[in-house]
């Protein structure tokens, strides 16, 4: 069992290794877009798929409360799950939850910033389309190959893609990338000379 342990962590360890050297730029571009967004008075909305709802929550809650170091509060709205038991229509799909509430709190020049496994999931999918017809800029962590997510990215999109096919592994790689987001942000908006 040991030995398998020892596995896990080196398998872990070099996924990390790889992601630091093809995530620079797309890191560097995402941590602007994100300043920059609230630097013009808009606000970050963050959803993820079932497996990385959690991990789209923690960095909306890291903006509004504080990564390291205090701050002001930063506006940022983790789309949830829980407004399904808000819907009186019983033709509300599930797929569309996010996109709703993309449609119902957001406005142009928002970032929506999705988490996902492997680009595939509906409800991350409608959510970016939704988004897409806000005029909002899109920050989409994904793995493996992006999936359908990668398709409905412009330009102007940002994606901070994993080079891996292993699920926890992806998912291990967006906390860090989340954490690496939210240090940058912060050295942006609010420098600090000790650091």
């Amino acid at each position: 069992m040991q030995e398998l342990i020892k596995t896990i962590f080196t398998e872990s360890i070099q996924a990390q290794i790889a992601a630091g050297e093809v995530l620079q730029d797309a890191l560097e571009s995402g941590a602007l877009s994100i300043a920059q967004t609230l630097l013009n008075g808009n606000k970050l909305l963050s959803c993820g798929s079932a497996s990385c709802d959690m991990l789209a929550k923690h960095f909306a809650g890291l903006l509004v409360n504080f990564f390291e170091t205090e701050r002001p509060c930063l506006p940022a709205i983790p789309l949830t799950a829980e407004h399904r038991q808000l819907s009186y229509s019983a033709s509300t799909e599930d797929h569309d939850l996010f996109a709703r509430q993309v449609r119902a709190f957001s406005q142009s020049g928002d970032i929506l910033l999705v988490v996902s496994v492997d680009g595939s999931e509906k409800t991350v999918i409608s959510a970016v389309e939704a988004a897409l017809t806000k005029d909002m800029k899109i920050i989409a962590l994904v793995g493996d190959d992006g999936g359908e997510l990668t398709g409905l990215l412009g330009p102007n999109d940002v994606e901070i893609k994993v080079p891996s096919k292993r699920p926890a592994r992806i998912v291990e790689s967006h906390l860090f990338n989340l954490h690496c987001l939210s240090q940058l942000i912060d050295n942006t908006l609010f420098p600090q000379e000790d650091m």
